[in-house]
């Protein structure tokens, strides 16, 4: 059997890397404990990597891991899409079965898994580009999560040099993502192929920041361990001369060790490693060297069918050949019926040895038998390596016809970077094609028009900007206005991710190309109306939008028009027609449900979250911002719609006071590669909360972000950052600055165009006069009247906003009740500040007194240290202690806190107490805090025996 034969110049002595296993073994231990690990393993060409983590996977399944194995392919500078993810799940179904592998995943789930292996049946119809791939990525990582509850699991991907771009994306997806999963993966690299520009290079650095990942570079042997290599081959101990000299030709590197032990003491050490393994290579027969040569042309591993077909020897001669190689151990016999080179460099060595007509011919035969017969590749590899193949062939032909056809099938697995560079192919290969258009059935025009798509899919922006304009370079507005317009579109969405000017020309550009009332002209206008919604043009933006309804209602187009009610209903919401605005998102919601469309059915849910908080509604905010996260995991949907759905929550989460949830929301929804604009909402909650507690130094660091610097396009972006510039500038003693800012954001008509953006910053202007006023009182008052004249035309549209009103006429006293009513403490302790301020300038302390008594344990509670700071000052100065006990009779309580009170003194805990009021646990802890510091003590008995003897609660 060729299985059995062994390989006669590899040691069976495992030699060294004591250190490195024991460094894979803490690793695992720490993933055992469901804590998931990432080991980044980086060495020189046959440093021995493999055979590292082949030595520890032995040990780990012997200890009951479940090891599974997947390898880069080197086809191209991009690799092959998926290659190791699709190995590991290849050998899952060899395991066991792919019906078994399915019942691991969500209902539906196995049919995206169908897009690597066919195994899996029908591919799931849901190509929508912004998050098929992100579908595919969570059923991936579902996957390893219900296999690791069964038993920890070892996942090796080897040569991640070679992987492409989507097994790089997916790859540092599940390094952020396998948080608790007792999941170890091993990821080995070439680290003396990493150039400057190396495509890996960003991505181990993304990687080395995170938590568990922990990075290994495999060292060259020493002598005493090369000494003990060459005595496990030879298996008698060398001579010390021997010895010295293998370790200065290989200076170390095992695989440079056996091909010099292989040659012999006759050897002539040649100078090169390619020298040294065609050396060794070329001790073999004539024909097993052929052979080597046309397995080469093949790739690292090649079926042994494909193998015959190309070579086109008879069986006998092929496996005399074969068992030569195999015997050399230049070839080793794989699962599948199939060969692979030992290592990487020997299968380049060989192929470098092909001569010119010889590598055209032999890369022709192989593009020839696959097309003649795909079962000769795995199932899906067929088109990619047919296009590889014609195109190292240099067969202008059919490497144009096979890369065209063969983007095709990348699309399907959501690779989106491989069709890009695959149609870069085509358009680098069309003026060497006389019919290339005829050929394909295309025009140059619709690969650009594509590759610019793809390019949108993958985040190419750059690239995918130079594609719409070659495109837009080749067409004639006047003859296909349509296709222009789309193009024109398309060029706006990039300018967009890039921040850009000229996005409004390029889309009032394209709305002029396509007048007349067709589904062209609701595409654009739907663009069109939705940016100048979000830019403050809210009045012509609907109106635009409404036209776009009217027609897509009158051509039927189901999906379109709930995109267009959803752009509608944020009109809606920024008139403060807030309940109409939650009827049209329920309205397109159903509709995105009747025609499968996760992608709206989670837009809308996730509209209404944000509605609800708005109107004071926060608790259902929350409810349905859980339940929509909850629907866009089962839609394999979280990393776009479901992390936008978790900003919503936590900026609910923020305004209610319940900051550590709000952080922890926002840093697991960053851990899911969120789309750019997502990810900049999210750290700008974060940097709400920042504010709040003082921490400065992050503050700044998210405000220094590129991202959060750049042109502010839309009112959102305009508002969050310059009440973030105060926030900074008031914690860093720099209250003028702040000043000067809210002098300039008050001359903005945009902030008013959002009501409830607009409340929150009017009501932090006027904030920023209570503490500049004594600096500055002449400027404060010119503000002041700005902020009284703007809050004038508002709508006061639902309690959130009434609130900020009472704040902004300065009845304090009935903005912190407002707020308290609201569950709001951290804006509630802001309002009993203002008004103690007040109550200070008229000298009444005692009033100042029951104000400051109130608002500092919430403070306190909230860890909101600059509030804190603010009332122990304001306390200091008028003379007031903040722990002292109210006069018998006198209740600093609120009726929630008095009923709060009652049940804690029944001895009730605060999830008893949430369950009976209807609140959460959270501010359930809120309100005791409160009434332990207004009652002046540390304990809960304490407080229940202070309530009986002041005769607090009946």
């Amino acid at each position: 059997m060729l299985a059995d034969m062994m390989g006669r110049a590899v040691s069976p002595v495992f030699v060294g890397r004591k250190a490195e296993l024991a460094d894979l073994a803490e690793a695992f231990e720490q993933a055992r404990k469901n804590a998931a690990a990432t080991v980044l393993l980086g060495g020189e060409a046959g440093v021995g990597k493999s055979r590292l983590i082949g030595c520890f996977a032995e040990r780990a399944a012997d200890n009951g891991a479940h090891v599974l194995i997947g390898g880069c392919v080197e086809l191209s500078t991009e690799g092959l899409a998926y290659a190791p993810f699709t190995a590991a799940i290849r050998q899952l179904v060899r395991e066991s079965s792919a019906e078994e592998v399915a019942a691991l995943l969500p209902e539906g789930g196995a049919r995206d898994l169908a897009r690597l292996l066919p195994e899996f049946g029908e591919p799931s119809g849901d190509m929508e580009g912004d998050t098929a791939r992100a579908r595919l990525f969570e059923q991936i990582l579902t996957l390893l999560e219900r296999l690791a509850e069964r038993r920890p699991v070892i996942l090796i991907i080897e040569d991640i040099h070679w992987a492409d771009r989507s097994s790089r994306d997916l790859i540092a997806f599940l390094s952020r993502n396998l948080r608790t999963a007792p999941v170890l993966m091993i990821l080995t690299y070439r680290s003396d192929e990493l150039h400057r520009q190396h495509p890996l290079r960003p991505v181990l650095a993304e990687l080395g920041r995170l938590d568990g990942v922990l990075r290994l570079d495999l060292p060259r042997l020493t002598q005493a361990e090369v000494a003990a290599q060459m005595a496990g081959i030879l298996g008698s101990a060398p001579e010390f001369t021997q010895v010295d000299k293998v370790f200065q030709r290989s200076e170390g590197i095992p695989l440079f060790v056996e091909a010099l032990v292989e040659c012999g003491d006759d050897c002539t050490f040649p100078d090169s490693l390619h020298d040294l393994i065609i050396g060794s290579v070329e001790q073999l027969s004539d024909e097993t060297q052929r052979v080597l040569r046309i397995a080469a042309a093949g790739g690292l591993r090649t079926g042994h069918n494909l193998l015959a077909a190309v070579s086109g020897l008879s069986d006998v001669d092929l496996e005399a050949a074969l068992r030569t190689a195999v015997a050399a151990n230049v070839l080793q016999v794989a699962d599948g019926n199939a060969y692979v080179f030992r290592h990487s460099l020997i299968r380049e060595a060989v192929h470098d040895e092909l001569l010119p007509g010889e590598h055209g011919r032999l890369h022709a035969r192989y593009a020839e038998e696959i097309s003649r017969d795909r079962t000769l590749v795995p199932s899906g590899r067929a088109a990619i390596e047919i296009a590889h193949h014609w195109y190292s062939a240099r067969d202008d032909l059919w490497a144009l016809i096979s890369a065209w056809e063969a983007a095709g099938k990348a699309a399907k697995t959501f690779a989106y970077n491989e069709k890009m560079q695959l149609l870069e192919r085509v358009l680098a290969l069309w003026s060497k094609v006389p019919d290339a258009s005829a050929r394909i059935g295309v025009d140059h025009t619709t690969i650009l028009e594509q590759a610019s798509e793809a390019a949108n899919s993958c985040g190419e922006i750059d690239r995918g900007m130079k594609f719409v304009k070659a495109a837009l370079a080749e067409l004639d507005e006047k003859a296909e206005p349509e296709r222009v317009a789309e193009l024109f579109v398309r060029l706006s969405l990039f300018k967009m991710a890039k921040r850009r000017s000229g996005v409004l020309d390029d889309l009032r550009y394209a709305e002029r190309l396509v007048p007349e009332p067709g589904l062209d002209r609701a595409q654009v206008l739907s663009k069109l109306g939705s940016f100048l919604i979000f830019s403050g043009e809210a009045a012509e933006g609907t109106a635009l939008t409404e036209e776009a309804l009217r027609i897509a209602r009158e051509h039927g187009d189901d999906s379109l028009e709930a995109d267009l009610l959803l752009n509608l209903a944020l009109s809606h919401s920024i008139a403060g027609r807030l309940d109409v605005a939650i009827t049209v998102n329920t309205t397109a919601q159903a509709i995105g449900e009747r025609v499968g469309s996760g992608r709206i059915t989670l837009r809308a849910l996730a509209n209404n979250v944000d509605a609800l908080n708005n109107m004071g509604r926060s608790a259902e905010a929350i409810e349905l911002a859980l339940e929509g996260e909850r629907l866009a995991k089962a839609y394999g949907r979280y990393r776009v719609s479901g992390a936008f759905i978790a900003n919503n929550r936590a900026e609910t989460l923020e305004a209610l006071g319940r900051f550590e949830e709000a952080v922890e929301v926002v840093e697991q929804a960053l851990t899911m590669d969120p789309t750019l604009r997502h990810r900049h909402h999210l750290r700008r909650v974060r940097a709400d909360v920042a504010v709040a507690r003082g921490e400065i130094d992050l503050l700044r660091s998210i405000l220094t972000e590129d991202a959060l610097s750049v042109q502010e396009t839309f009112t959102q972006e305009l508002i969050a950052n310059a009440r973030l510039k105060m926030g900074l500038h008031l914690l860093s003693g720099e209250p003028l600055a702040a000043l000067e800012v809210a002098e300039q954001v008050v001359r903005e008509p945009r902030i008013t165009s959002k009501p409830m953006l607009g409340w929150r910053m009017l009501g932090l202007l006027a904030g920023v006069c209570e503490t500049v006023e004594a600096l500055a009182p002449e400027r404060v008052a010119a503000l002041r009247a700005q902020v009284d004249e703007v809050w004038a035309t508002m709508t006061v549209d639902s309690p959130v906003a009434e609130a900020y009103r009472l704040g902004l006429i300065r009845d304090h006293d009935a903005a912190a009740a407002a707020w308290e009513r609201l569950d709001r403490p951290y804006l509630r302790a802001k309002s009993l500040l203002h008004a103690g301020r007040a109550a200070a300038g008229a000298g009444d302390r005692d009033c100042v007194a029951v104000r400051l008594r109130t608002a500092h344990p919430i403070a306190v509670a909230l860890s909101a240290r600059p509030l804190v700071t603010e009332i122990e000052s304001l306390a200091r100065r008028v003379g007031v202690s903040l722990t002292e006990e109210a006069p018998a009779g006198e209740t600093l309580l609120t009726p929630r806190e008095q009923e709060v009170l009652r049940l804690v003194a029944q001895g009730g805990s605060n999830r008893d107490i949430a369950a009976e009021l209807f609140i959460s646990a959270k501010t359930v802890s809120v309100h005791v805090s409160n009434i332990l510091g207004k009652l002046g003590v540390s304990t809960r008995g304490e407080a229940a025996a202070a309530a009986h003897r002041l005769a607090l609660i009946g």
